[in-house]
């Protein structure tokens, strides 16, 4: 009797069939979890540590408020990423860290046409996280997003990678342009989350997330080559220096005689040149179709806009052009953007 009684009870038992018990009775926390689970909750154990919540107050003229934000730990020794948009118009605050720890830091460095910026805590001894490479991600991989959102430290939430290659528009009072290769995701952001990480299933930070582009759609700055360049200069320097020509354009396609003839199907139209700029001084003019810059073909504003970088300002660069139907070769030569 007392073996059926026993069997009855294991068929009774709140727990799937072949698992195993522990010495309390109860399945394994382990086992409990499915693959899905696993990767998550080993996210949510680590990287919530190099994660802080921040705390600002933002001056604009005479008008003074408070803002809030997330960042992620870069180094041991206190640098910081965090959105250039979270620390605007703040030139220090206060970090929280979940291990109760609050510590003062001040901003070294921003860069608002990537939206990043670097801060640095005092007296810090930090646990910094590891740094991924978003170029390798795919569409409906896993990504987690931890934060701060609402003030609610250490906040994770999950979902996967919805799209990549988005482009998203950024504004440096009248410079505008587009940050390259957003990751989007349907992880849930909230505001709070910006600035804090973006994270593939090892817990390699891919992106620092920046925006919610509406229900169920977040935005995060990829975590790249480029990048890496532009948060290497921000803890450097303070700053990332950019080359600038001076036009306005979009895309446009090039005539079929033009476009077997140099091989495109597309170039970039000067709709604007701005007055006294190195466009302006080489000799561009609107409606000139620009194939490409420095031997690189641009067909669009973004291909362009790649090739403005630091090590471009003041180097010659041949420009090749057509202008009423015919080939023109100009010389332009960089300045640095104004800050």
């Amino acid at each position: 009797m007392e073996g059926s009684i026993q069997f009855i009870d294991a068929l009774l038992a709140d727990r799937e069939p072949g698992e195993r018990l522990d010495r309390d009775g109860d399945a394994p926390p382990d086992e409990a979890l499915d693959a899905y689970s696993k990767v998550v909750t080993s996210v949510a154990e680590r990287v919530p540590r190099s994660v802080a919540s921040l705390r600002v107050r933002r001056r604009a003229g005479g008008w003074e408020g408070q803002g809030s934000g997330s960042a992620v730990v870069l180094t041991p020794d206190g640098f910081l990423i965090t959105s250039a948009h979270v620390v605007e118009g703040a030139s220090r605050g206060r970090a929280s860290f979940s291990d109760g720890r609050e510590l003062r830091f001040e901003v070294i460095g921003r860069d608002p046409l990537s939206d990043l910026a670097v801060i640095r805590a005092s007296e810090a001894d930090l646990e910094p996280v590891s740094l991924g490479n978003a170029d390798r991600l795919r569409v409906g991989q896993l990504v987690v997003a931890v934060g701060n959102p609402m003030g609610f430290s250490g906040s994770v939430t999950a979902g996967v990678v919805s799209a990549l290659g988005r482009s998203f528009p950024v504004r440096d009072g009248y410079t505008a342009r587009f940050i390259e290769n957003v990751i989007q995701t349907d992880a849930a952001l909230n505001p709070g989350n910006s600035g804090g990480a973006l994270v593939d299933g090892h817990g390699h930070m891919v992106g620092v997330n920046t925006a919610v582009a509406g229900v169920g759609l977040g935005l995060a700055v990829p975590i790249n080559q480029t990048t890496r360049k532009i948060i290497a200069a921000l803890m450097r320097e303070g700053r990332f220096r950019r080359a600038y020509i001076g036009i306005a354009g979009g895309r446009r396609p090039l005539p079929p005689r033009v476009a077997q003839a140099v091989d495109r199907t597309a170039a970039v139209e000067v709709v604007e040149v701005v007055p006294g700029s190195p466009a302006a001084r080489a000799g561009l003019q609107r409606e000139d179709l620009i194939i490409d810059v420095g031997g690189s073909p641009v067909v669009d504003a973004n291909d362009l806009q790649r090739l403005m970088v630091s090590e471009a300002i003041g180097q010659p660069l041949t420009v090749r052009a057509f202008r009423g139907g015919e080939l023109v070769e100009l010389t332009v030569v960089p300045d640095e953007l104004p800050s």
